[in-house]
């Protein structure tokens, strides 16, 4: 997947400006920066969920916009940060919509294996009859993940997976997601706030400010004082644990 000058203007003012990158595959991309830098906006134009003014979107040799919503379906899924559903539904019954592009609500034998597996991959056995809204905010987070797995898309694109989690629960959130890359060789591609989760769970980062990308690069081209500094108006210090740059500001 590719982007070359996007540009998405609200009201006149342009919040997405300019924007081109290529999305390396089989990887973990987070994008940071502060807010209204313009993140969510391209996450979801990505997606197809907002329309472009302008620019270019390949996905897999065609603009986006030309893919049938199915068959879009089957390569490309999102998880965007409004997942209140308001239906009665056990876990089971919301990570079998994952399988609605390939067999519409009539669900098959193969269609029940691979939602058991997801079921079981997000380690929800226990929970599999159990009411969404009976869950804690990490459990229904992961249930909500095991649809996305169920749908088995080549990429993933999340909107602010840990927003609203506690610690425990993000830190499990983000080893998700690099397990999604590392074992079921997923491209993810998602927004953060928390930059050392991204700099400690991520391949890559495309960081923006006002709605432009400042830096995008391997974590370690990004981490540095030189470019947080710029990108989000304060002072920082960097360190490195486990090899991995990550930072303290002030």
């Amino acid at each position: 997947m590719f982007v070359k000058d996007l540009i998405k203007k609200y009201d006149g003012k342009t919040v997405v400006d300019s924007v081109s990158f290529q999305l390396p595959e089989k990887s973990v991309i987070s994008m940071i920066g502060p807010n209204g830098a313009g993140k969510s906006t391209v996450l979801n134009i990505l997606s197809r969920l907002i329309a472009r003014d302008s620019g270019v979107v390949d996905f897999q040799g065609t603009d986006i916009t030309k893919w049938k919503s199915r068959e879009l379906s089957k390569r490309l899924a999102i998880l965007t940060q409004q997942n209140n559903i308001q239906m009665k539904l056990t876990v089971r019954e919301l990570v079998a919509f994952g399988r609605f592009p390939y067999s519409g609500s009539r669900i098959t034998p193969e269609d029940d294996a691979v939602i058991d597996r997801a079921i079981s991959y997000m380690e929800l056995d226990d929970f599999r009859d159990r009411f969404i809204d009976e869950l804690s905010g990490g459990q229904r987070q992961r249930a909500y993940i095991a649809m996305v797995i169920a749908q088995d898309t080549e990429y993933i694109l999340l909107d602010e997976p840990t927003n609203n989690l506690d610690i425990y629960h993000a830190t499990n959130m983000m080893k998700i997601v690099r397990r999604l890359c590392d074992e079921l060789g997923k491209t993810v591609i998602l927004v953060l706030h928390e930059i050392n989760y991204a700099a400690f769970y991520s391949d890559y980062i495309c960081a923006f400010a006002e709605g432009r990308i400042v830096k995008f690069g391997t974590v370690k081209e990004v981490m540095t004082r030189e470019n947080l500094s710029r990108i989000y108006g304060v002072d920082f210090e960097i360190m490195e644990v486990s090899g991995k740059p990550l930072s303290i500001y002030y």
